[in-house]
């Protein structure tokens, strides 16, 4: 399955759109894995970093179930009966992830010096203003972001051409796409309520700083795609430009003084007629 360019330029946008702010009734949660599959001594295979609308409130160790409350939002909540079954799922979702990765890295993209790729994956669920909420996630090798997934409608979409055979394992197997859809439609919306409660009034009156910093490599999208978003916003600023032009100069030719004795038929149907 695969959207349209619209769609996929909406897509793309979407994180930025997403992470870049909200408002007192917007708000997002989402869970960066990062997956490497030949750690050095010491450092996790797995690590999941938490964020509450770009504030982030959690660090946790798959392989050692280790956690790390980043913030007072974390202690916040580390008490709710969600929390014990949050860390399950985050672990299950790091073992899929791991391995998933033998077949959806792209081999001839590795750089064999500076050895295997990390797999990245940005789980994000997050209720408008309306009260919709909405989930997706993004996936990417070494902070290059290569693939898209549409919770809601089940679309792949790939950005990167080392996200082909992730796109191409992936949407043809019912179980990974029905395990992604769970979690973010399902469990990540389900805490995003439970938490919320507790999260609100601290999300007001909480400043950035009193937040760790994201340790997370974050995901950018192809140039190519930038370049095509920004074709498409100038294109629109050049037909704004010469509409205003075209209604200003029909302005100027039903004017009074620009009218002949006779009555005289104007573009797009306006009559005019001499005083």
């Amino acid at each position: 399955m695969g959207g349209s360019k619209t769609s996929l330029g909406f897509l793309v946008l979407l994180p930025i759109v997403l992470f870049s702010g909200t408002s007192s009734d917007a708000h997002s949660l989402s869970y960066n894995f990062t997956i490497d599959p030949q750690p050095r001594d010491g450092q996790p295979w797995c690590e999941v970093q938490g964020e509450v609308d770009q504030k982030v409130f959690l660090s946790y160790d798959c392989g050692r179930a280790k956690i790390k409350y980043m913030s007072p939002l974390g202690e916040e909540v580390k008490s709710m009966n969600a929390w014990e079954t949050q860390t399950d799922t985050l672990r299950d979702t790091g073992d899929l992830l791991k391995k998933q990765m033998p077949d959806v890295t792209p081999e001839k993209h590795i750089d064999k010096g500076s050895g295997p790729l990390t797999l990245q994956a940005r789980m994000a669920c997050w209720r408008e203003d309306s009260g919709h909420t909405s989930a997706s996630w993004q996936f990417g090798f070494n902070g290059q972001l290569c693939l898209l997934f549409d919770s809601e409608n089940g679309y792949w979409t790939m950005v990167h051409s080392k996200g082909r055979w992730m796109k191409e394992k992936w949407e043809n197997d019912r179980a990974v796409t029905d395990f992604f859809k769970k979690v973010s439609m399902g469990d990540c919306q389900r805490w995003f309520q439970d938490f919320l409660l507790s999260w609100e009034k601290m999300l007001k009156t909480t400043a950035s700083p009193t937040t760790g910093p994201s340790t997370m490599q974050p995901m950018a999208p192809d140039s190519s795609y930038i370049a095509w978003i920004a074709t498409g916003v100038l294109a629109g600023l050049v037909i704004i430009i010469v509409l205003a032009c075209i209604h200003y100069k029909n302005r100027r030719l039903c004017s009074p003084e620009a009218l002949p004795r006779k009555p005289k038929l104007c573009w797009l149907g306006s009559f005019c007629s001499s005083a």
